[in-house]
Protein backbone atom coordinates (compact mmCIF):
# COMPACT_ATOMS: atom_id res chain seq x y z
CA UNK A 1 0.00 0.00 0.00
CA UNK A 2 2.78 2.40 0.92
CA UNK A 3 4.61 1.52 -2.28
CA UNK A 4 1.50 2.30 -4.34
CA UNK A 5 1.03 5.64 -2.60
CA UNK A 6 4.66 6.46 -3.23
CA UNK A 7 4.30 5.66 -6.90
CA UNK A 8 1.23 7.90 -7.18
CA UNK A 9 2.98 10.72 -5.35
CA UNK A 10 6.02 10.45 -7.61
CA UNK A 11 3.80 10.49 -10.71
CA UNK A 12 2.02 13.62 -9.43
CA UNK A 13 5.32 15.40 -8.85
CA UNK A 14 6.48 14.43 -12.33
CA UNK A 15 3.25 15.69 -13.91
CA UNK A 16 3.47 18.96 -12.01
CA UNK A 17 7.07 19.41 -13.10
CA UNK A 18 6.09 18.72 -16.70
CA UNK A 19 3.26 21.25 -16.56
CA UNK A 20 5.53 23.81 -14.94
CA UNK A 21 8.13 23.18 -17.62
CA UNK A 22 5.57 23.66 -20.41
CA UNK A 23 4.32 26.83 -18.76
CA UNK A 24 7.86 28.07 -18.43
CA UNK A 25 8.53 27.35 -22.10
CA UNK A 26 5.32 29.16 -23.12
CA UNK A 27 6.21 32.14 -20.94
CA UNK A 28 9.65 32.20 -22.51
CA UNK A 29 8.11 32.11 -25.98
CA UNK A 30 5.74 34.97 -25.10
CA UNK A 31 8.62 36.99 -23.67
CA UNK A 32 10.65 36.36 -26.83
CA UNK A 33 7.74 37.52 -29.01
CA UNK A 34 7.20 40.63 -26.93
CA UNK A 35 10.92 41.42 -26.97
CA UNK A 36 10.97 41.06 -30.75
CA UNK A 37 8.01 43.45 -31.11
CA UNK A 38 9.62 46.05 -28.84
CA UNK A 39 12.99 45.73 -30.60
CA UNK A 40 11.98 47.96 -33.52
CA UNK A 41 13.02 51.42 -32.40
CA UNK A 42 14.20 52.83 -35.73
CA UNK A 43 15.19 52.11 -39.32
CA UNK A 44 18.15 49.93 -38.31
CA UNK A 45 15.80 47.44 -36.65
CA UNK A 46 13.64 46.88 -39.75
CA UNK A 47 16.07 44.40 -41.32
CA UNK A 48 14.44 40.96 -41.50
CA UNK A 49 11.17 42.24 -40.01
CA UNK A 50 7.60 41.71 -41.21
CA UNK A 51 6.53 45.09 -42.58
CA UNK A 52 3.16 46.23 -43.94
CA UNK A 53 2.83 48.98 -46.58
CA UNK A 54 0.25 50.38 -48.96
CA UNK A 55 0.92 48.89 -52.38
CA UNK A 56 2.61 51.13 -54.94
CA UNK A 57 3.48 53.93 -52.52
CA UNK A 58 6.88 55.37 -51.65
CA UNK A 59 6.60 53.48 -48.36
CA UNK A 60 6.44 50.29 -50.45
CA UNK A 61 9.43 51.50 -52.49
CA UNK A 62 11.45 52.33 -49.38
CA UNK A 63 10.94 48.94 -47.74
CA UNK A 64 11.53 47.05 -51.00
CA UNK A 65 14.70 48.95 -51.94
CA UNK A 66 16.26 49.86 -48.60
CA UNK A 67 15.37 47.19 -46.03
CA UNK A 68 17.32 43.94 -46.27
CA UNK A 69 15.48 40.70 -45.69
CA UNK A 70 12.12 42.32 -45.02
CA UNK A 71 8.98 40.23 -45.38
CA UNK A 72 6.67 42.75 -47.04
CA UNK A 73 2.87 42.61 -46.79
CA UNK A 74 1.22 44.91 -49.33
CA UNK A 75 -2.29 46.26 -48.83
CA UNK A 76 -4.70 48.30 -50.93
CA UNK A 77 -5.94 50.04 -47.76
CA UNK A 78 -3.71 51.59 -45.10
CA UNK A 79 -6.20 50.69 -42.37
CA UNK A 80 -5.77 46.99 -43.19
CA UNK A 81 -2.02 47.34 -42.70
CA UNK A 82 -2.69 48.96 -39.34
CA UNK A 83 -5.02 46.16 -38.25
CA UNK A 84 -2.45 43.50 -39.15
CA UNK A 85 0.05 45.35 -36.96
CA UNK A 86 -2.43 45.60 -34.09
CA UNK A 87 -3.17 41.87 -34.38
CA UNK A 88 0.51 40.93 -34.32
CA UNK A 89 0.70 39.67 -37.91
CA UNK A 90 3.44 42.17 -38.81
CA UNK A 91 6.11 43.97 -36.81
CA UNK A 92 5.71 47.46 -38.29
CA UNK A 93 3.93 49.65 -40.83
CA UNK A 94 5.83 52.15 -43.01
CA UNK A 95 3.63 54.99 -44.26
CA UNK A 96 3.44 58.76 -44.75
CA UNK A 97 3.68 60.77 -41.52
CA UNK A 98 0.32 62.52 -41.52
CA UNK A 99 -1.47 59.35 -42.61
CA UNK A 100 0.28 57.59 -39.73
CA UNK A 101 -1.12 60.15 -37.28
CA UNK A 102 -4.67 59.55 -38.47
CA UNK A 103 -4.14 55.79 -38.39
CA UNK A 104 -2.91 55.63 -34.77
CA UNK A 105 -5.78 57.90 -33.76
CA UNK A 106 -8.19 55.38 -35.30
CA UNK A 107 -6.56 52.13 -34.10
CA UNK A 108 -5.72 51.70 -30.42
CA UNK A 109 -2.40 50.26 -29.31
CA UNK A 110 -0.18 51.73 -32.03
CA UNK A 111 2.48 54.44 -31.88
CA UNK A 112 4.71 56.34 -34.32
CA UNK A 113 8.49 56.25 -33.94
CA UNK A 114 10.17 59.69 -34.09
CA UNK A 115 12.68 58.87 -36.85
CA UNK A 116 11.85 60.05 -40.39
CA UNK A 117 12.90 57.60 -43.08
CA UNK A 118 12.55 60.03 -46.01
CA UNK A 119 11.67 63.63 -46.82
CA UNK A 120 9.13 63.96 -49.65
CA UNK A 121 6.88 66.39 -51.50
CA UNK A 122 3.37 65.82 -52.83
CA UNK A 123 2.40 67.23 -56.21
CA UNK A 124 -0.38 66.87 -58.77
CA UNK A 125 0.25 64.59 -61.74
CA UNK A 126 -0.98 65.22 -65.29
CA UNK A 127 -0.47 63.35 -68.53
CA UNK A 128 2.93 63.85 -70.13
CA UNK A 129 2.88 66.94 -72.33
CA UNK A 130 -0.42 68.41 -71.06
CA UNK A 131 1.13 71.85 -70.57
CA UNK A 132 -2.18 73.75 -70.68
CA UNK A 133 -3.66 71.86 -67.72
CA UNK A 134 -0.36 71.89 -65.85
CA UNK A 135 -0.06 75.66 -66.19
CA UNK A 136 -3.65 76.06 -64.96
CA UNK A 137 -2.97 73.85 -61.94
CA UNK A 138 0.23 75.68 -61.05
CA UNK A 139 -1.55 79.03 -61.28
CA UNK A 140 -4.28 77.73 -58.95
CA UNK A 141 -1.73 76.42 -56.43
CA UNK A 142 0.06 79.78 -56.43
CA UNK A 143 -3.20 81.65 -55.86
CA UNK A 144 -4.20 79.28 -53.02
CA UNK A 145 -0.85 79.89 -51.34
CA UNK A 146 -1.18 83.67 -51.72
CA UNK A 147 -4.81 84.06 -50.61
CA UNK A 148 -4.59 81.69 -47.62
CA UNK A 149 -6.74 78.88 -49.02
CA UNK A 150 -3.96 76.34 -48.51
CA UNK A 151 -3.67 77.43 -44.88
CA UNK A 152 -7.41 76.96 -44.39
CA UNK A 153 -7.26 73.48 -45.93
CA UNK A 154 -4.34 72.57 -43.68
CA UNK A 155 -6.19 73.80 -40.58
CA UNK A 156 -9.29 71.85 -41.57
CA UNK A 157 -7.71 68.49 -42.37
CA UNK A 158 -4.36 68.46 -40.57
CA UNK A 159 -5.21 70.47 -37.44
CA UNK A 160 -8.86 69.23 -37.42
CA UNK A 161 -10.14 72.80 -36.98
CA UNK A 162 -13.96 72.81 -37.10
CA UNK A 163 -14.20 76.48 -38.09
CA UNK A 164 -11.91 75.90 -41.07
CA UNK A 165 -13.96 72.87 -42.11
CA UNK A 166 -17.13 74.95 -41.94
CA UNK A 167 -15.52 77.69 -44.04
CA UNK A 168 -14.62 75.20 -46.77
CA UNK A 169 -18.04 73.53 -46.64
CA UNK A 170 -19.73 76.91 -47.19
CA UNK A 171 -18.04 77.34 -50.57
CA UNK A 172 -20.17 76.59 -53.61
CA UNK A 173 -19.31 73.38 -55.43
CA UNK A 174 -17.49 73.93 -58.74
CA UNK A 175 -20.03 73.50 -61.56
CA UNK A 176 -20.48 74.38 -65.21
CA UNK A 177 -18.13 74.15 -68.11
CA UNK A 178 -16.15 71.07 -69.06
CA UNK A 179 -15.56 68.23 -66.64
CA UNK A 180 -12.22 68.04 -64.88
CA UNK A 181 -11.70 64.40 -63.89
CA UNK A 182 -9.56 63.73 -60.85
CA UNK A 183 -8.15 60.30 -60.05
CA UNK A 184 -7.55 59.43 -56.40
CA UNK A 185 -7.48 56.60 -53.86
CA UNK A 186 -9.86 57.27 -50.97
CA UNK A 187 -7.92 55.12 -48.50
CA UNK A 188 -5.39 57.75 -47.42
CA UNK A 189 -6.87 59.93 -44.70
CA UNK A 190 -6.65 62.84 -44.13
CA UNK A 191 -5.83 63.50 -47.79
CA UNK A 192 -8.64 61.43 -49.31
CA UNK A 193 -11.16 59.19 -47.57
CA UNK A 194 -14.85 58.29 -47.44
CA UNK A 195 -16.69 60.54 -44.97
CA UNK A 196 -19.76 59.74 -42.85
CA UNK A 197 -22.00 60.52 -45.83
CA UNK A 198 -20.07 58.03 -48.00
CA UNK A 199 -18.63 60.87 -50.05
CA UNK A 200 -14.95 61.35 -50.88
CA UNK A 201 -13.47 64.10 -48.72
CA UNK A 202 -10.06 65.31 -47.59
CA UNK A 203 -7.20 67.71 -48.07
CA UNK A 204 -6.61 66.76 -51.72
CA UNK A 205 -10.30 66.97 -52.55
CA UNK A 206 -10.37 70.60 -51.42
CA UNK A 207 -7.30 71.30 -53.59
CA UNK A 208 -9.10 69.76 -56.58
CA UNK A 209 -12.28 71.74 -55.94
CA UNK A 210 -10.35 75.00 -55.88
CA UNK A 211 -8.54 74.15 -59.12
CA UNK A 212 -11.90 73.42 -60.77
CA UNK A 213 -13.40 76.69 -59.44
CA UNK A 214 -10.54 78.78 -60.76
CA UNK A 215 -10.66 76.99 -64.11
CA UNK A 216 -14.44 77.33 -64.48
CA UNK A 217 -14.85 73.56 -64.70
CA UNK A 218 -17.00 70.90 -63.05
CA UNK A 219 -15.07 68.46 -60.86
CA UNK A 220 -15.60 64.72 -61.24
CA UNK A 221 -13.76 62.23 -59.00
CA UNK A 222 -12.73 58.69 -59.91
CA UNK A 223 -11.79 56.49 -56.95
CA UNK A 224 -9.41 53.60 -57.70
CA UNK A 225 -6.47 51.64 -56.35
CA UNK A 226 -3.37 53.75 -55.84
CA UNK A 227 -1.20 51.54 -58.03
CA UNK A 228 -3.61 52.07 -60.96
CA UNK A 229 -3.64 55.87 -60.92
CA UNK A 230 -0.75 56.57 -63.30
CA UNK A 231 -2.11 54.06 -65.83
CA UNK A 232 -5.51 55.77 -65.65
CA UNK A 233 -3.83 59.12 -66.29
CA UNK A 234 -1.79 57.82 -69.22
CA UNK A 235 -4.86 56.22 -70.83
CA UNK A 236 -6.93 59.41 -70.53
CA UNK A 237 -9.41 57.98 -68.04
CA UNK A 238 -8.59 60.87 -65.68
CA UNK A 239 -7.17 64.35 -66.32
CA UNK A 240 -5.13 64.70 -63.14
CA UNK A 241 -4.11 62.65 -60.13
CA UNK A 242 -4.24 64.14 -56.64
CA UNK A 243 -3.64 61.36 -54.14
CA UNK A 244 -0.86 62.26 -51.75
CA UNK A 245 1.47 61.30 -54.60
CA UNK A 246 5.17 61.85 -53.97
CA UNK A 247 7.35 63.25 -56.72
CA UNK A 248 10.15 60.82 -57.63
CA UNK A 249 12.35 60.14 -60.64
CA UNK A 250 10.52 56.99 -61.72
CA UNK A 251 7.15 58.72 -61.77
CA UNK A 252 8.63 61.75 -63.57
CA UNK A 253 9.35 59.48 -66.52
CA UNK A 254 5.64 58.64 -66.80
CA UNK A 255 3.84 61.88 -65.87
CA UNK A 256 4.39 65.62 -65.48
CA UNK A 257 4.14 67.08 -61.98
CA UNK A 258 2.86 70.42 -60.73
CA UNK A 259 4.58 72.56 -58.15
CA UNK A 260 4.72 70.90 -54.73
CA UNK A 261 1.76 71.53 -52.44
CA UNK A 262 2.66 69.46 -49.33
CA UNK A 263 5.82 68.30 -47.53
CA UNK A 264 5.72 64.76 -46.15
CA UNK A 265 7.94 61.99 -44.78
CA UNK A 266 7.88 58.22 -44.34
CA UNK A 267 7.69 56.98 -40.74
CA UNK A 268 7.45 53.70 -38.84
CA UNK A 269 4.40 52.61 -36.81
CA UNK A 270 4.80 49.88 -34.19
CA UNK A 271 2.73 48.41 -31.38
CA UNK A 272 2.98 50.20 -28.04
Amino acid sequence: MLKKVGIIAAASVLALATLTGCGGQQAAQNTTQETKAKAITGAADLEGAKIAVQEGTTGDDYVTDEVKGAEVSRFKRVVDAGMDLKNGKVDAVVVDDQVAKDLVAEIDGLTILPEKLTEEQYAIAVKKGDKELLDSINAAIKKMQEDGTIDTIRKAYIDKDEAALAELAAKAAPTGGEKLVMGTNAEFAPFEYMDDNNEIAGYDIEIAKEIARQSGMELSIENMNFDGLIAALSSGKVDMVIAGMTVDDERKQQVDFSENYYDAAQVIIVRK
